[in-house]
């Protein structure tokens, strides 16, 4: 069972969000031990947009009613629910490549993984938060 079934949907959002910034963080990290490698072209996982239809789609599937008759056609699945989520590796070469084919900017590729492990960090302290706010609920509000 979904953890959302019980707590709503923010919980699986943020523990997904956490894992795909975690295998940003590993191809960032690849492009950065490949930045003498002739030939590499540095990627990234893109997963922000998929991330939102799979929100949307649930959203639209909670939404609808089940259907009351056999008759009746269900609702199709559009997008994938937020726990299938993978993303997508997307390339992302430096406008000015080596004269070795090498795309890696070492300058883009450290903010790109200051940018994601910032993030991280937000998305496991509103985690904490939602945590800590089930906490007090749980237990009367003491």
């Amino acid at each position: 069972m979904p953890v959302n079934d019980i707590f709503g949907t923010t919980i699986d959002l943020l523990g997904k969000t956490m894992d795909l910034r975690i295998k940003n963080q590993n191809r960032i990290a690849a492009n950065l031990a490949n930045a003498e490698t002739p030939g590499y072209t540095p990627t990234t996982l893109s997963f922000k947009d998929e991330l939102k239809e799979a929100v949307k789609d649930r959203a639209v599937r909670n939404a609808t009613p089940p259907t009351t008759h056999t008759a009746h056609m269900p609702l199709r699945r559009t997008h994938n629910s937020i726990e299938e989520v993978q993303g997508r590796i997307v390339e992302t070469p430096s406008r000015t490549a080596g004269k070795d084919g090498n795309g890696v900017e070492l300058e883009n590729e450290m903010g790109r993984m200051a940018e994601n492990q910032i993030q991280y960090s937000a998305t496991v302290q509103l985690l904490s938060k939602k945590f800590e706010g089930l906490k007090y609920a749980i237990k009367g509000g003491i």
